[in-house]
């Protein structure tokens, strides 16, 4: 089994999210999904600005092996992303819940946060894929 921070909430597309103090979701991909991946090789991620509907497929990460989407787990704003990856798309890799965060996004609404999977729901789907 892969680890599953307990703080974080998560999607069953294998997107985690973290919740800052101001309310501004960081988002990432998690290291299941970096694992099935195998060593990525390109990151893209959403310009800052752009606007997200929950589910939408908003960046790529590419491996030797595949491409694949990354989805907004909820509709908002980006306000920030991980310039780092653009030189470093390894980082998602090494250290997918810290150094590898792609990007950060303004909730439309916060509350849509609590509908997401909790670490024991995200591991019932491991356990299920």
């Amino acid at each position: 089994m892969s680890n599953i921070p307990a703080e974080l909430k998560y999607v069953a597309s294998h997107e985690w999210v973290r919740v800052e103090a101001d309310g501004t979701l960081t988002i990432g991909i998690t290291d299941h999904a970096q694992g099935a991946l195998g060593d990525l090789v390109f990151v893209e991620v959403p310009k800052v600005g752009r606007k997200l509907a929950a589910n939408e497929a908003c960046a790529v990460v590419e491996s030797v092996k595949a491409a694949s989407d990354v989805y907004a787990p909820v509709a908002g704003e980006v306000s920030a992303i991980n310039e780092a990856l653009a030189s470093t798309p390894e980082l998602l890799n090494s250290d997918p819940y810290q150094a590898g965060w792609m990007w950060k996004l303004k909730p439309a609404n916060p509350a849509d946060v609590a509908a997401l999977l909790d670490a024991a729901g995200y591991a019932k789907v491991l356990e299920t894929a």
